[in-house]
């Protein structure tokens, strides 16, 4: 790999470490903030639906941006709006402070987040280099949930829960920096094969059938990963099991993440991508029977959550390989932020709908089975998917 792309790699997986892993520890935050404040989990939860939400809706735009402008300056701003989107959360003291926060945390995870940070790594990196590059910057997502959830469970027990969101805003404040790393990531790795505007390529996307059900696949991801972040705390203390417990199951998602990111996406140079994301959606659905029908104890809480963990960010390396693979990467952001748009609905619908169902029935029982279907689902339609270039990119290698 070259070191130009290395350098690029490496502050792509700082960011995304920081910007995944503080996300995924706002979930140990739901019962504080909501005893606090003096709400239901719905308000909570939420504020974290409205990040997620956010985060999707301003995705496209963010990857617009990168796509035109560069990525460094992009994930500059993105990182900054989150850090105080962090810090407002610990001076939320009602509703709408708590919505206000999630909306900004969720803006800046559009500039911080996977599809300008991954597609930065994804245009620098030429074809040889791309899987490996992209499943690299996306380990560090994966190790930024292992170290980020101990991190916020210490501090917390040292500071109590409202300095140590504070102090993960700061941490956040971080990826300032960290951005100026995506210099040299404007430069296209491979040569342009063609001099497509981007209306022309959202326009080619639109029309093709697999870009569809690659975003109806993905909005269960976002679905999946969201009602697990925010709402296993809350289960497994239902379920009676000490606070401890959940801490360490989101840690051992966050451990079994490391290894299925990478491996996921080796796979998806072994098999087809769309395959290998249809395995994965199937592993989980029947990871989610066993949280809902097995006696819960720690031990079976902690071993069921490494393996969700197995599949849990390996989606990304793998979407945005394919999307490269169908549509090349000249507007890698721009199409990825799209299809990473219906991700963050399925994220805002797994975060707020599992709230209310709660609020309601004092159960989390039908999001499990929900969860359940949307996963068998979405391997259905990944297996529906023609994976091959458009007729754009086949007739241009037909005549180089």
């Amino acid at each position: 790999m070259p070191r130009s792309l290395a350098l690029i790699v490496i502050s792509a997986g700082c960011i995304l470490a920081l910007s995944m892993g503080v996300r995924q520890s706002l979930g140990l935050y739901l019962t504080p903030v909501s005893e606090a404040i003096g709400t239901g989990r719905e308000a909570y939860a939420l504020s974290l639906g409205l990040m997620n939400l956010m985060w999707g809706l301003f995705a496209p735009f963010a990857g617009v941006l990168a796509d035109k402008r560069g990525p460094m300056a992009v994930g500059l701003a993105g990182g900054a709006v989150y850090a105080v989107g962090v810090v407002w959360l610990a001076f939320s003291g009602s509703e709408l402070e708590l919505a206000g926060a999630g909306i900004l945390i969720g803006i800046g995870l559009s500039g911080a987040g996977f599809t300008v940070i991954l597609g930065a790594v994804g245009r620098a990196a030429p074809e040889r280099f791309r899987a490996s590059a992209l499943a690299l910057a996306s380990l560090g997502s994966s190790l930024g949930q292992f170290v980020a959830l101990p991190y916020a469970h210490g501090l917390t027990d040292a500071a109590g829960w409202w300095w140590s969101l504070v102090i993960l805003g700061i941490t956040s404040a971080l990826m300032v920096p960290l951005a100026l790393g995506l210099m040299g990531a404007s430069k296209a790795g491979d040569p342009i094969v063609s001099r497509q505007t981007l209306g022309e390529a959202v326009r080619e996307a639109f029309s093709t059938p697999g870009f569809w059900l690659l975003n109806a696949g993905f909005f269960v991801c976002g679905f999946h990963l969201a009602f697990i972040s925010v709402h296993l705390p809350a289960y497994a203390a239902d379920r009676g099991l000490e606070p401890w417990v959940a801490t360490a199951a989101l840690t051992a998602v966050g451990l079994g993440n490391i290894f299925g990111t990478y491996g996921f996406a080796k796979l998806g140079t072994v098999i087809q991508k769309k395959d290998a994301l249809a395995l994965l959606y199937t592993i989980r659905a029947f990871i989610f029977l066993g949280f809902l029908l097995l006696p819960l104890s720690p031990t079976l809480v902690i071993t069921m959550s490494f393996l969700l963990g197995l599949t849990w960010l390996g989606t990304v390396p793998l979407t945005s390989g394919l999307v490269a693979h169908m549509f090349g990467p000249v507007y890698l952001s721009t199409l990825f932020g799209l299809v990473f748009m219906g991700h963050q609905v399925g994220g805002f619908l797994g975060s707020w709908l599992a709230g209310r169902i709660f609020d309601m029935v004092g159960s989390y029982d039908p999001v499990w089975w929900l969860s359940v279907g949307l996963g068998l689902i979405s391997a259905l339609l990944h297996i529906l998917i023609r994976e091959r270039p458009v007729e754009r990119l086949r007739a241009a290698a037909a005549t180089a």
